[in-house]
């Protein structure tokens, strides 16, 4: 089993938690351009509705989710995002999860983001950050990471790459992971 420190996530967590809580309001006259806007849903739909999946595994949403699932965003699109856009985000995944259920979503996602082996790694990583969001980490959240490991086509060895990238980009020792998030059990 490849586990996943509780300071590495906490870490990623804190720094997208902090751009989640930054200010953001549309500007008084906006005319977006009816292709921006969809190239918006189409480039940061799929990893919402992935977060979203993974925020929502629970049964319950924490305030803490919301704003590493919105830093995140954030940071993803260079703050091209804003609060209003993610929301509109977020609301589109919640309706499509409880028109179609979470394992439809979640086949539609993960074939959505495995055409781009980039994204559906970026997607597996910010999925566990949302889970570590409120520092609790449910059983229906280990499972909906491993399914969406699996669903992403993201084999083990490559799952505890990405981990333990991140654990050296933040400074930390990944020989030293706890047993914090398990990935695909054995």
């Amino acid at each position: 089993m490849m586990w996943l420190s509780s300071s590495t996530i906490a870490r990623l967590r804190d720094q997208l938690r902090e751009r989640g809580r930054r200010p953001s309001a549309l500007p008084a006259k906006v005319s977006p351009e009816v292709a921006e806007a969809l190239s918006l849903v189409v480039e940061y739909g799929p990893l919402c509705e992935a977060m979203y999946l993974m925020m929502s595994a629970d049964g319950k949403v924490s305030q803490e989710e919301r704003e590493v699932l919105t830093g995140a965003l954030r940071s993803l699109s260079g703050d091209a995002l804003r609060s209003a856009q993610i929301e509109l985000l977020l609301d589109a995944a919640a309706k499509s999860v409880a028109e179609q259920g979470r394992e439809k979503r979640m086949q539609v996602v993960t074939s959505m983001l495995q055409e781009d082996p980039a994204r559906a790694e970026v997607a597996f990583v910010l999925a566990a950050a949302v889970a570590f969001a409120d520092n609790a980490i449910a059983d229906a959240e280990n499972e909906m990471l491993d399914q969406l490991a699996i669903g992403l086509g993201i084999r083990d060895e490559r799952a505890a790459e990405l981990l333990d990238s991140i654990e050296q980009d933040l400074g930390g020792d990944p020989t030293t992971r706890g047993p914090t998030f398990g990935v695909r059990g054995s």
